[in-house]
């Protein structure tokens, strides 16, 4: 076959291959692979309420805003049967 050349030739790249990828792809982190601005800055995340009055606070907004797609949804609805009904 290929003789003991090809053989050690094979083990080398069977053992640099991967330690060149690992070298290529763990140094210089962030140089190859960041987005800029991908992370949002402080002020523009939700901020997590933590007291008893903030999440009360949280949950009627979150009830209210329920309650309006809601109707929203209802009233969408009726015009639909509306239109089904007239045709």
């Amino acid at each position: 076959m290929g003789g003991p050349n090809l053989e050690v030739f094979k083990f080398g790249m069977y053992i640099l291959f991967p330690i060149g990828i690992m070298y290529y792809f763990g140094t210089n982190l962030d140089g190859k692979f960041t987005v800029p601005d991908f992370w949002p800055k402080e002020g523009q995340t939700h901020k997590i309420p933590f007291e008893r009055e903030e999440i009360a606070k949280e949950l009627e907004r979150l009830k209210a805003k329920n309650l309006e797609r809601k109707r929203e949804r209802e009233a969408a609805e009726a015009r639909a049967r509306e239109l089904r009904n007239g045709e």
